[in-house]
C-alpha cells in the first residue's frame, strides 16, 4: 500500500530530527544544510552557536546551469563551496536534511567536495 504524502513528510522530518540531535555547527565548521523540493535544491552553510546562515546557494541562481536536475545540484555544491572559500570556510558537517544520500543530494556533497569544501 503506497504511503500518503504526508506519512513521506513525517518520516523524513523524524529523520531530520534524529540527525540533527548528533550534529552541531559552529562559525569554524558550519553545518551544511541541505532542502530538495521536486524542482530545485537550496544548500545553506549555518552557525548554529550564533544561529546565523554564513552562506547559501540554490538551483534558482542564475549562475547555475546543468541540463539535469543531477548536474545542476553539482553546480549549487561547486557554487556553495566557492562562497564558502570567500568567506574563509574550509570545513563544514554534512546534514543531509533527512534526505537519502543519493541523486540531487549526493550529488550537492559532491559538488561541494569539488569545489574545495572538506565535507
Amino acid at each position: 500500500m503506497a504511503k500518503g504524502k504526508k506519512e513521506k513528510v513525517e518520516r523524513r522530518q523524524r529523520i531530520h530530527d534524529s540527525i540533527r540531535e548528533s550534529m552541531f555547527g559552529t562559525s569554524v565548521r558550519p553545518r551544511l544544510s541541505v532542502y530538495r523540493s521536486n524542482q530545485y535544491i537550496y544548500a545553506q552553510l549555518i552557525d548554529d552557536m550564533e544561529g546565523h546562515t554564513l552562506t547559501s546557494a540554490s538551483s534558482l541562481a542564475d549562475d547555475v546551469g546543468g541540463e539535469t536536475p543531477v548536474e545542476e545540484s553539482r553546480a549549487v555544491g561547486e557554487l556553495l563551496a566557492e562562497r564558502a572559500q570567500e568567506e574563509g570556510i574550509e570545513k563544514a558537517v554534512f546534514d543531509r536534511g533527512g534526505y537519502k544520500y543519493q541523486g540531487r543530494v549526493q550529488a550537492l556533497a559532491e559538488g561541494a567536495r569539488d569545489g574545495g569544501l572538506q565535507v
